[in-house]
């Protein structure tokens, strides 16, 4: 309650006048230890003449802060300019003094005005130390005070090098935070037990429950520019299980112009915590193939198209068009490059499936390049409507193709996924099929180049798992995972899209390019972690269900089909799928046939077709492993 009075009294009422006031007792204090000093660090000095001086001298000090406004400054923000003002007053007050004393000797203006010369001096650097000292005192005091109303935060710092220094001088620098620094982490031996500014460095072993609860540890910040995301995972899972948030600073790319705050430190999440290397790809060639040219991109509105279309809005494009079936999403992308003051762009609402105005469209812009996103990818759903995934993922994708060729578009570039490989489902072997479809034409001899490229999934993309566990923990779960041992590659949407744009200038055409996404990560993982990342324990506040494998789902995820090898280019984190030799002809008229034919045929009819396109498709958890049976 003292604490609280005292604060409200300094923030309320501690005027400027009541720093004035304060400044001129100091001045008379000083003023008293300098006439001590003097005479030996004793009082055997004419007390009569002293007294009669001290209105002398509380008229100069006066004086000398209304002249310079020094007491003005707010004293809980004190700074270097406010101890400057404070020399500057007292510099002037001496001065004044010293002029008075002059003039006293030559025209005795004051009686019994003698001051030792010495005591001048004396009493400039006395009161000069006092006053800029008591500032800082009140400051420090006021901060210990504030600080000790509000929740202190007992943190760690993970990294003893120089971005952890950096984080420190940046934390204690802004006091706003409220942490308290208890020590460093570190892995390095040669480091461990030593102190950096008094705070001791500890191993990362020794960090357990019994020290996080003796040193009420709340928080750690992760804070070293090289460590391995394998080891970023090691790092958070331990943190999670101790009950403790985990921040991160963010790579030096991102400080702002270069230097550091403590408001820049952020909650580690999902995209931190991939188990891989984000890749940013800079290629000076994408920029040269796509400007001042007129790009066509399909399903723009969708969780990959719309980053596509983004990252090539920012582009000298001579016009960039876009094109998607979903209105809304489609009118949404269209106001955020508004937004951006992006004008050369047309979005437009169409269908892949439809070629009449598919033939209008190509028509009326004459793409040069084209980015084909459309399609249909929800694996449960499609599962129960392989005649929507053919008409789709098959014969839009055959439609677009088909006019690139006609109108001799340079570079045709799909996006494909990994569930392609070995497809257990109609979503990917109908995304096998058109894969097939655009190995014939890229046999066929066309001006036009045409490239797959085969993702894993995509971190907070349209139906994926990510928003959906944000979705679940906000009702307050459980989180649902179809089997305990099911993983998934992952990337960003960005990164997803840095690839497509790197594809669409790579190669003679033909090719599957496919990425290194490094390991697969663990779903049920993953839904602990973003448990964790919620605030919130697993199973105490949020449990995991395990649903089973829905129909088509594979437990493990492939980048590569039976048969298939790779080879490097020269970007070290993509490579060519060495696809298995085909009969074009024939796969071709089949792919022809299933589109021509498939409003008239049953799902059964038309899964079959697929098979028999694509041998490697072996249905799981599916009404269709009757017809693998049948084989």
């Amino acid at each position: 309650m003292i604490r609280v009075f005292f604060l409200t009294v300094l923030n309320k009422y501690a005027s400027k006048w009541i720093v004035l006031f304060i400044d001129i007792v100091l001045v008379l204090l000083s003023y008293v230890i300098a006439y001590s000093i003097r005479f030996n660090i004793s009082f055997n000095f004419n007390t009569f003449n002293f007294t009669q001086q001290l209105p002398l001298v509380i008229f100069v000090s006066i004086f000398s802060f209304l002249l310079v406004g020094s007491y003005k400054g707010v004293i809980r923000h004190t700074g270097v300019k406010d101890a400057f003002n404070v020399f500057f007053a007292i510099t002037i007050f001496s001065m004044t003094m010293g002029v008075l004393l002059v003039l006293n000797q030559f025209f005795t203006i004051f009686k019994n005005f003698i001051i030792p010369r010495t005591i001048i001096l004396i009493h400039y650097l006395v009161s000069l130390f006092i006053l800029i000292f008591s500032r800082y005192a009140f400051k420090a005091f006021y901060e210990i005070i504030s600080t000790e109303l509000q929740s202190i935060t007992n943190i760690l710092i993970y990294g003893a090098g120089d971005s952890g220094i950096i984080t420190y001088g940046a934390i204690t620098r802004e006091r706003n935070n409220n942490y308290d620094v208890i020590g460093f982490i570190d892995d390095d031996p040669n480091k461990i037990n030593k102190k950096i500014d008094g705070v001791k460095i500890y191993d990362f072993s020794k960090i357990d429950e019994g020290f996080i609860n003796k040193n009420n540890i709340t928080e750690i910040i992760i804070s070293t520019q090289k460590i391995k995301r394998n080891r970023l995972l090691e790092i958070t899972d331990k943190l999670f299980r101790l009950g403790i948030s985990v921040k991160i600073v963010p790579p030096l790319s991102k400080w702002i112009e270069g230097d550091f705050q403590a408001n820049q430190i952020k909650k580690i999440n999902i995209d931190d915590l991939l188990g891989r290397e984000q890749i940013a790809i800079e290629n000076p060639i994408v920029k040269r193939e796509v400007e001042n040219k007129v790009i066509l991109v399909t399903g723009a509105a969708g969780s990959i198209g719309s980053e596509i279309s983004r990252q090539l809005a920012t582009y000298n494009l001579s016009k960039l068009v876009l094109i998607d079936q979903a209105e809304s999403p489609l009118y949404e992308l269209q106001q955020q490059l508004l937004q951006l003051k992006k004008t050369n762009f047309v979005a437009i609402v169409a269908d892949v499936r439809d070629k009449k105005r598919m033939t209008e469209v190509f028509e009326k812009y004459k793409p040069q390049k084209v980015f084909h996103a459309a399609a249909y990818k929800h694996v449960p759903l499609m599962e129960e409507s392989p005649y929507e995934a053919v008409k789709i993922n098959v014969c839009g994708t055959k439609n677009i193709a088909d006019l690139s060729i006609s109108y001799n578009i340079e570079r045709f570039v799909m996006i494909s996924t990994d569930k392609a490989v070995n497809p257990t489902n109609v979503m990917g072997a109908t995304k096998r099929v058109a894969e097939k479809y655009i190995g014939c034409l890229s046999k066929q001899k066309s001006s036009t180049k045409f490239t797959v490229t085969r993702f894993g999934n995509v971190l907070g993309s349209n139906g994926s798992v990510i928003p959906l566990f944000k979705k679940q923990i906000e009702v307050g779960g459980p989180l649902t995972v179809t089997h305990k041992e099911i993983t998934r590659f992952f990337m960003t949407i960005p990164e997803a899209c840095r690839l497509v744009l790197e594809a669409g200038t790579m190669g003679i055409g033909g090719e599957i390019y496919i990425f290194d996404m490094g390991k697969s990560i663990k779903i049920f993982d993953m839904a602990k972690r973003m448990i964790s990342l919620s605030g919130l324990k697993y199973p105490d506040d949020i449990d995991i269900k395990i649903t089973g494998l829905r129909p088509g789902e594979k437990l493990y995820e492939e980048l590569l089909a039976n048969g298939e090898d790779t080879t490097k280019t020269y970007h070290e984190k993509i490579m060519i799928a060495k696809t298995q030799e085909m009969d074009v002809e024939l796969i071709r008229s089949e792919i022809i046939n299933l589109c021509l034919n498939h409003s008239e045929s049953s799902d059964l009819q038309i899964v079959q077709k697929i098979k028999k396109i694509v041998p490697e498709y072996i249905s799981n958890n599916s009404i269709f492993e009757k017809l693998d049976n049948n084989l």
